[in-house]
C-alpha cells in the first residue's frame, strides 16, 4: 500500500512538474515580473498572444523596458507589429534613444521605415552624430599636357536622416566625387598646376553638390595624395604612329601585290601570244605543200622564201650581238663578219 501510494505521488510530482513547464512556457512568468519592476505593465493575455503569434516576447519585452528607462513611450503593439514585418527591434529602439540623447528629431515611423528598408538605423543614427570618413579608390585621371595623376581622397560625410529612406549609398557618393577630380584634373592646363594646388580639386569637386539625392550631406573633400603617372599623351602618339607604320606598309605590300598580279598576267598573256605564233608557224610548212601540191608555188617562189628567211635570221643575229657588245657578229651560217 504504502509503495502504491509512493508511486502516485511520484506521478503527481511529473506530472506537475510539466504542467508547470507548459505554463511557464507560454507565461514568461520571471519576464513579466522584470516588466513590472522595471515600470511597464504588460498583461499575461499579451504575452499567451504572443506565444501564438510566434513572437519571441523578449524581442519585444526587453527592448520595451530600455525605452521606458530611457523616457521614450513606445507601444508594445506597434513593436510587435514591427518585429512581424522583419524588422529589427532591439536596434530601432537603440537607435531612437541615441537620437534622443542626441537632439536629432527622429519619430518611430521613421525609425522602423528606415530599419525595414534594408538600412542600418543606428548606424545611421550614430554617422549623423559622428561624421564618418570615406576614403575613395586611386582615380587616375590625365591633364592637358599628357601627364596622368594617380589622385587619392577622403570624404567626410554625415548622414541625412531625412532622406536615409530612397536616398543613394556611399557607392554613389564615392562615384561622383572620383567623377569630379577626373573632370577637374582634365581641364587643368597641365599637371603641375594640379600638383602645386591640390586643394583646387577639392573645391571645384565641393562646388558640384555631389550629394544631391544622396542619404549623406557631404562635410568636406580632403586630397590625401597625388602621384605623378604616366605620360599618356606621349604614349598615345607613339600607338598612332606605330599604327600609321601598319597602314604604311599594309598599303606598300597590297600595290606590291597588284604589281605581281599585273606582270603575272602580262607574262601569261606573252606566253600565249608565243603559243599563238609557235601555232601560226606550225601551219606554214602545211601550207606551203599544199601550194607546192595545188601548183599555186613554184621552185622559184620557194627559194625566194628561204633568202628571205635567212636575211631575217641574219638581222636578228646581228642586233643579239649589238644588243650583248659582242663585236664578232656572226651570220645565220656561223661565219664570222668583219
Amino acid at each position: 500500500m504504502d509503495e502504491f501510494m509512493l508511486g502516485g505521488a511520484l506521478i503527481f510530482i511529473f506530472i506537475a512538474i510539466i504542467l508547470i513547464a507548459i505554463f511557464l512556457h507560454f507565461i514568461p512568468v520571471f519576464l513579466w515580473i522584470q516588466a513590472l519592476f522595471s515600470g511597464v505593465r504588460i498583461s499575461f493575455i499579451n504575452l499567451i498572444g504572443m506565444r501564438f503569434r510566434k513572437v519571441d516576447p523578449r524581442a519585444i519585452v526587453l527592448p520595451l523596458i530600455t525605452a521606458t528607462k530611457a523616457g521614450l513611450d513606445l507601444k508594445a503593439d506597434a513593436m510587435e507589429a514591427h518585429f512581424l514585418a522583419g524588422g529589427n527591434v532591439e536596434r530601432v529602439v537603440s537607435a531612437l534613444i541615441a537620437a534622443d540623447k542626441a537632439n536629432i528629431d527622429l519619430s518611430w515611423q521613421q525609425a522602423t521605415a528606415i530599419d525595414l528598408a534594408g538600412r542600418d538605423v543606428l548606424e545611421a543614427v550614430q554617422t549623423s552624430v559622428n561624421p564618418k570618413v570615406i576614403n575613395t579608390p586611386k582615380v587616375a585621371a590625365m591633364a592637358k599636357d599628357g601627364i596622368q595623376l594617380i589622385t587619392l581622397a577622403r570624404v567626410t560625410v554625415r548622414a541625412n536622416i531625412n532622406r536615409l529612406v530612397g536616398g543613394a549609398g556611399e557607392e554613389t557618393i564615392l562615384a561622383r566625387v572620383g567623377e569630379g577630380i577626373v573632370s577637374t584634373i582634365g581641364s587643368s592646363a597641365g599637371h603641375k598646376a594640379v600638383l602645386e594646388n591640390p586643394d583646387s580639386i577639392s573645391k571645384m569637386v565641393l562646388s558640384r553638390g555631389l550629394d544631391a539625392g544622396t542619404a549623406f550631406e557631404i562635410l568636406s573633400i580632403d586630397i590625401a595624395d597625388v602621384d605623378v603617372g604616366k605620360n599618356i599623351g606621349a604614349e598615345l602618339q607613339t600607338d598612332q604612329a606605330e599604327a600609321d607604320k601598319r597602314v604604311a606598309q599594309a598599303k606598300a605590300e597590297e600595290r606590291r601585290a597588284m604589281a605581281v598580279a599585273v606582270e603575272q598576267e602580262n607574262r601569261a598573256r606573252v606566253e600565249e601570244m608565243r603559243a599563238k605564233v609557235v601555232e601560226a608557224e606550225a601551219q606554214v610548212p602545211l601550207a606551203m605543200a599544199e601550194a607546192f601540191r595545188s601548183g599555186n608555188m613554184g621552185i622559184m617562189d620557194y627559194a625566194r622564201y628561204r633568202n628571205l628567211v635567212s636575211d631575217t635570221e641574219m638581222r636578228e643575229a646581228i642586233a643579239e650581238g649589238d644588243e650583248n657588245g659582242d663585236p664578232a657578229r656572226r651570220n645565220p651560217h656561223g661565219r664570222s663578219e668583219g
